[in-house]
């Protein structure tokens, strides 16, 4: 059905209007709330929305709160913040970065795959980014690694957590998708993985082609040898891993839906944290606390996107803009190059969960009327996030590592060094974008 002029022009009003009071530094939940208000009662008044508009809303909240799914997000939160804090992530590095110590770029190595087993533990960036940086830069700058290397590898491995099951990203862009988050797990692993491949790559080259960069580290450090190191890896690197993969693996077989595999999990940590003797009342407490926030926001966020979409809807705002984004030209490919540029442009300035419930309404119908798999788009989004969360100047995860980084290493170095794996990052959205098996093998493996 066309949609009325003057109605569009209101409903891409509302919009404007929206991202003003965001520009502004309005909340996001209230910058929702409040275009929302204005623009229903906009839309009353010249007859655009019925009144009945009211009635529906308290139906869409119930039944996004009756959403099982959600709950993945307090488990996976509440599991990562365990990790965070009970120190589990702190011995995962050390050991790692023992075993990797010897080679040239041992330690950025370490970095990388801890940055993509803790990305797999908690699943929030800012937690990834901030205990890398705690606890590898000043170790990396110490034995002589080049900052804008060492600032670069710890921004792109922390970045990891957004696209790496359980990834908080992959189960807000589920809910706003409308695919099964087990899906949306299983197409962001080889992708994932892949990106974690360039990075690994890339710090042997460098250390290859510039040793001077990227030095092993010396004799005397490397203190633990032998039946301790051996020791150290079964208990201190295994339990973790082993969790990790009881809990992904549960969700991929089919064991455990992600919401179940998410309580498995944040009583694993809890447990293993116990075993490492190092569980108490202040650590839980901190942990239940970053959960409740995070969560919050989330629920917010939802809440009050939902009162923004249904006015939105209403003004006949979703049709319009699906018009528009079919009709672009290229057809298939002018919507995924569109959809490719406004989430990065949205990315540098946003945080993924305000890009899920702004962007995702509006691309998601223009996509399944083109046939887009949208497994397939929701990897891409995620990976594009990726490298808006590190792009420079206003990158997020710049940010949280230039909060804890030491005195000597300068916020220019966290800058150039995001560079190179900005570059990484477009490789692999390029290679997912041209080999949509990439994404699509392992689900279809899963379902056949």
């Amino acid at each position: 059905m066309p949609v009325n002029p003057v109605f569009g022009w209101i409903a891409l009003s509302m919009f404007v209007f929206f991202f003003f009071l965001l520009m502004i530094g309005y909340p996001v939940a209230f910058s929702f709330a409040g275009t929302a208000i204005l623009f229903s009662v906009i839309g009353f008044l010249v007859g655009a929305l019925d009144t009945n508009l009211l009635r529906v809303l308290p139906n869409r909240w119930f039944g996004t709160m009756s959403d099982f799914t959600l709950l993945a997000i307090i488990f996976f939160v509440f599991m990562g913040a365990v990790f965070e804090k009970s120190g589990l992530a702190e011995q995962l590095l050390e050991t790692i970065g023992i075993l990797m110590g010897p080679l040239p770029g041992g330690l950025a190595l370490a970095v990388v795959i801890v940055g993509t087993l803790l990305a797999a533990a908690t699943g929030v960036v800012a937690a990834t980014v901030i205990v890398m940086g705690l606890l590898s830069l000043p170790v990396m700058v110490r034995y002589g690694y080049d900052h804008k290397l060492a600032t670069g590898v710890i921004v792109a491995s922390g970045t990891m957590a957004q696209l790496l099951p359980p990834s908080l990203v992959l189960v807000v862009l589920a809910d706003q998708i409308g695919v099964s988050v087990g899906d949306l797990f299983l197409g962001a692993l080889i992708p994932g993985l892949i990106l974690s491949g360039l990075y690994a790559l890339y710090v042997l080259v460098i250390a290859f082609l510039q040793p001077e960069k990227a030095p092993p580290l010396p004799p005397e450090a490397r203190t633990v040898r032998g039946w301790a190191l051996v020791r150290r890896v079964l208990f201190v690197m295994m339990p973790p891993l082993l969790l990790i993969f009881a809990v992904l693996g549960s969700i991929f077989f089919g064991i455990a839906s992600p919401t179940e595999a998410g309580a498995v999990g944040a009583a694993g940590a809890v447990l293993l944290t116990a075993l490492n003797r190092n569980l108490s009342w202040q650590l839980i407490k901190e942990a239940a606390r970053s959960t409740a926030n995070i969560t919050a926001l989330v629920i917010m966020i939802l809440f009050a996107s939902t009162y923004f979409g249904l006015v939105f809807d209403g003004l006949g705002g979703q049709r319009y803009v699906t018009q528009l984004l079919t009709n672009l030209p290229g057809g298939y490919w002018g919507f995924i190059i569109v959809a490719n540029i406004a989430v990065f442009l949205l990315g540098i300035n946003l945080e993924f969960i305000e890009i899920s419930f702004i962007a995702m309404p509006l691309f998601v119908p223009a996509a399944m009327e083109l046939g887009v798999d949208l497994v397939w788009f929701g990897v891409m989004m995620a990976i594009n996030l990726n490298m808006a969360f590190i792009s420079p100047p206003v990158g997020f995860s710049l940010f949280y590592l230039q909060s804890v980084a030491p005195e000597e290493v300068e916020t220019i170095d966290i800058h150039k060094g995001a560079i190179p794996f900005m570059f990484l990052q477009g490789a692999a959205l390029i290679i997912t974008i041209l080999f949509p098996q990439t994404v699509t093998w392992l689900v279809q493996a899963a379902g056949g």
